[in-house]
């Protein structure tokens, strides 16, 4: 698999990642450990070098199975992970004090078996404390070899300058697809100036846009679909169009409708690496597979005019959700 460049500060990854969230996480119950440790390991046999976690996926169970999972590649891969929540207040409490951003580092070592986090996220923007603040215990973490790069996720503009003059960020993670396409007005300018890289979460946007989901999708109580907006059974029949479309590009390029929209968000710019999840190594391997599909300018037009006459509907977010989301 080919590689990209993520910032300026020497981050490479291969061009696609994988998100593990899933396979412990909001979308029902949890992976096997076993069948998730082999899924990870699958990854790594395709190419796949860059892994996604966070501290609060379980909480803490996703960074154990990822750090048992690639403990015998660890110079080979990419591993990042979250600080930003504090789990022990309870669901949805931020916390970016100094203290607490070392505290959950030092626990996240120890989880993933590494003496160094490759990519340290704040997972989100904390409006109780000076974005320099963080940037600047990130910086010493740096420093101090515990951390190789900074991101952010889901930060917006003003907040991402202000701490990329403290220490340059190399990442942002945001929600980015064909049916959530904010970033490209919200971030990408900022990110472009400043040569800082972009994560899509959700490329595949939750799976909807691989095609296996649809009005009588019946999703478990402890999946976050069950109560996001955009996954209402009558929002699911309203987005179909979305399918559709790609299901005409998917049939002339003799790929599937997941395959298209990752290489679609693969040719919008060079610095963009998806993280699409999953918990089927057979999806896994559809996903790679999209990095090495092509589409042509005639493809890629029909696209973005077709979408454009689309309203997707429903959020994204469900209103707590969203207030955790820098503006």
């Amino acid at each position: 698999m080919k590689t990209r460049k993520l910032g300026n500060q020497g981050l490479e990854v291969s061009t696609l990642g994988l998100g593990c969230m899933g396979l412990s996480f909001a979308f029902g119950p949890a992976t096997d450990k076993q069948d998730a440790i082999k899924l990870i390991r699958r990854a790594v046999e395709l190419g796949v070098t860059f892994f996604d976690t966070a501290e609060v996926y379980g909480p803490h169970v996703n960074e154990e199975v990822v750090g048992e999972a690639l403990a015998p590649f660890r110079n080979d891969v990419v591993i990042a992970t979250k600080f930003g929540f504090d789990i022990e207040a309870g669901n949805g409490i931020l916390n970016s004090q100094p203290a607490h951003i070392r505290q959950a580092v030092e626990g996240s070592l120890k989880r993933l078996k590494i003496d160094a986090i490759d990519l340290l996220y704040q997972h989100r923007v904390d409006p109780n404390v000076p974005i320099e603040d963080v940037a600047e215990t990130v910086k010493e973490l740096i420093q101090e070899g515990k951390v190789k790069y900074f991101g952010m996720s889901e930060a917006g503009s003003e907040n991402i300058r202000r701490a990329h003059t403290v220490q340059p960020l190399s990442a942002l993670q945001s929600e980015y697809s064909l049916w959530w396409r904010e970033a490209e007005t919200k971030t990408f300018p900022t990110l472009e100036e400043l040569g800082i890289g972009f994560v899509p979460f959700s490329p595949l946007g939750k799976g909807f846009l691989a095609g296996k989901i649809d009005a009588n999708t019946q999703f478990d109580k402890t999946d976050i679909r069950a109560t996001n907006p955009r996954f209402s059974e009558e929002n699911r029949i309203a987005n179909q169009v979305v399918l559709d479309l790609l299901n005409d590009i998917a049939q002339k390029n003799n790929a599937t409708t997941a395959q298209i929209a990752l290489a679609w968000n693969l040719a919008q710019k060079p610095w963009i690496v998806p993280i699409p999840g999953t918990t089927k190594i057979h999806r896994l391997e559809e996903n790679v597979g999209a990095t090495s599909i092509s589409l042509s300018a005639n493809d890629l037009k029909e696209i973005n005019d077709a979408i454009a006459k689309i309203e997707v509907k429903g959020n994204r977010y469900t209103e707590a959700q969203q207030k955790l989301v820098d503006k």
